[in-house]
């Protein structure tokens, strides 16, 4: 068996592989992605109403930053698609991608020691053996890496589908199940065709699931249009706007003052109390906030207003944009709702059944119900490796989101989010290079599990979401670590009142 032996693989071409790939280009990576083209999830999970949902200028490439980039509407998934394309053709990141090669195995070349302590990230010989299969030949070739960068990322690929009750599941319908998974990837005219005229019943309430009911809405205006029916268990908090009571919705969240509020890692004790202290100062802006949403939104009209506060959407990366024109669809009662008060529920001949024995008529029901990101990666990771990715709690114990304390010789991009995931992946693609560099060493594997532990602790008595792994309200101390780190000032602004009251963009990680 003929192996070709590299320094960096890296397997993803999204937003995060192609910012890891641009990062360590002095290293000629290969970058194996598994379809024809780069984007992830952009390309491959995005319906024709998909839009960025923080506005350009968060959302950009320290380097390359967007035309127009003061533009204050909401890109498109297209416009999205065209920055990512230019961005690598600027950077020539196109010659180090595989496209249709689909990584089927990987094999770790040592004896795994759970003990291990991490040494050189490119120790000059291979740890990590890849099987790479082209989609188009089904020829599989072997590769070997010092260094192995995943950048498959959580969403895609694997579907979280219901467990139905033993003979009630899709079978029993005689209209059309699908997964948004499914729905993406119809042009727009089959989308339209298969939502005209047909009562569809969406199940979930994130933002896919809110921008498949307004398609459903747009493809039913006119003669002959059904409704739209949002079933919903969670609810989360949506936000019409970047604006809140005539303000810029940074300065309650995403400046280093207002940041001081809230919990961080490694706090000291006098921070810790003042962290305490500030406690009915956090709770006042999540009611703030929860106050002009209610007046701005028929939330409770609908009974959409959730019981938890607004921060714990936010600390969890779950505050979603709402698409124009959403309430006025529901106003002319073609997007409804069903709240339902458990997960469990079954199909019957016409339509869904629920636990309460109500029924809810159907044609077509889309299921809006994520992705299982854990699954994915394991299902390409091997034993014992497979095991130790997720805590028991379910949690990526990530340092620096990066790297994790008990897999050697491989760092994982695009897994810890924030309210800009692209800003988060290329600092962390500029911190993964400098440590390949040797700029910097890591500290011990104990040192990493303590950081990794208190960070998810954080996040813990944060939000009960916290497993989505979200930093949003120490996103900037979690900056300034990794900035100290490649020994940086972490303070990035050009006076104090910036650096108190103005939002941080890439744009301020720009090195």
């Amino acid at each position: 068996m003929m192996i070709s032996n590299y320094k960096v693989g890296i397997i993803g071409a999204g937003i995060s592989g192609i910012a890891a790939a641009k990062q360590l280009c002095h290293y000629n990576p290969i970058v194996f992605e598994s379809t024809d083209s780069i984007g992830g999830v952009w390309k491959h999970c995005s319906f024709n109403s998909t839009k960025l949902q923080t506005p350009r200028c968060d959302f950009e490439f320290s380097d390359f930053p967007w035309p127009q980039r003061d533009n204050s509407s909401f890109p498109s998934y297209i416009e999205v698609l065209e920055y990512l394309q230019n961005y690598a053709t600027h950077f020539d990141v196109f010659k180090f991608v595989k496209f249709n090669s689909k990584v089927v195995q990987i094999r770790h070349l040592n004896n795994h020691n759970a003990q291990h302590e991490y040494g050189r990230l490119l120790s000059g010989r291979p740890v990590w053996e890849v099987a790479v299969e082209n989609n188009q030949t089904k020829i599989v070739e072997w590769y070997g890496f010092e260094l192995l960068v995943v950048c498959i990322g959580k969403y895609g690929d694997i579907p979280i589908i219901p467990v139905y009750p033993k003979n009630k599941g899709p079978e029993n319908f005689s209209g059309k199940v699908l997964h948004t998974m499914e729905y993406s990837k119809l042009d727009k005219e089959s989308a339209k065709e298969l939502l005209k005229g047909k009562k569809v019943a969406v199940v979930g309430y994130k933002k896919s699931a809110i921008d498949l009911a307004m398609e459903c809405a747009q493809a039913n205006s006119g003669a002959g249009g059904q409704p739209c029916t949002m079933v919903i268990r969670t609810l989360h908090w949506t936000v019409p706007s970047y604006w809140i009571w005539g303000l810029p919705f940074f300065l309650f969240y995403s400046t280093r003052s207002s940041q001081f509020l809230h919990e961080r890692p490694n706090q000291t004790l006098l921070r810790a109390l003042l962290c305490l202290l500030s406690s009915p100062m956090r709770k006042a802006i999540s009611k703030f906030i929860e106050s002009y949403l209610v007046w701005k939104l028929p939330l409770e009209k609908y009974g959409l207003k959730p019981e938890h506060q607004f921060v714990e959407d936010y600390a969890s990366c779950q505050m979603a944009i709402l698409p124009d024109n959403f309430f006025s669809e529901a106003e002319k009662g073609m997007i409804q709702f069903k709240k339902v008060s458990s997960s469990k529920w079954w199909f019957w001949k016409n339509g869904i059944e629920f636990e309460d024995k109500t029924k809810l008529e159907a044609d077509v029901v889309v299921l809006a119900t994520g992705f299982d990101g854990k699954k994915k990666l394991q299902s390409l990771l091997p034993e014992p490796f497979r095991s130790l990715v997720v805590d028991q709690s379910g949690i990526m114990p990530l340092y620096r989101g990066t790297i994790h304390p008990l897999i050697p010789n491989m760092a994982f991009v695009g897994y810890i989010e924030s309210i800009s995931n692209l800003q988060t992946a290329e600092l962390r693609c500029k911190w993964l290079a400098r440590l390949a560099d040797e700029q910097f060493k890591l500290p011990s594997v104990t040192k990493m599990i303590e950081q990794t532990t208190q960070e998810i602790q954080i996040m813990k008595r944060t939000t009960r979401f916290y497993k989505r792994l979200c930093i949003s309200t120490f996103s900037i101390n979690h900056n300034d670590v990794i900035c100290q780190e490649m020994g940086l000032n972490p303070w990035r602004k050009t006076n104090l009142f910036s650096e108190a009251f103005s939002p941080y963009t890439s744009q301020d990680y720009y090195f």
